[in-house]
């Protein structure tokens, strides 16, 4: 089931699993703090273009941030910054 519930829960977990803080993601994906507050409060949404840099930034697959599996998988084998 899609949910900005799951996707707010999920961001937040692998965004405190990399060490970052709020500000940290937000200036990776030249968003806002309170935009990405928002987001993981489900107050907000955001667009492919963000999600999309999103995953890149933590290399997961949008998949599992949009609950459409349980298992985080990476967007590529290559050894990245990402929490995976």
């Amino acid at each position: 089931m899609l949910s900005k519930d799951i996707f707010s829960i999920r961001l937040k977990k692998i965004r405190k699993a990399a060490g970052e803080q709020q500000k940290d993601l937000a200036d990776a994906v030249q968003m806002a703090q309170t935009q990405i507050s928002a987001i993981e409060n489900g107050k907000q949404g955001t667009s492919f273009d963000k999600l999309a840099a999103i995953c890149i930034h933590y290399n997961v697959s949008a998949d599992y941030l949009l609950g459409l599996i349980d298992e985080p998988r990476p967007l590529n084998d290559e050894k990245k910054e990402g929490v995976l």
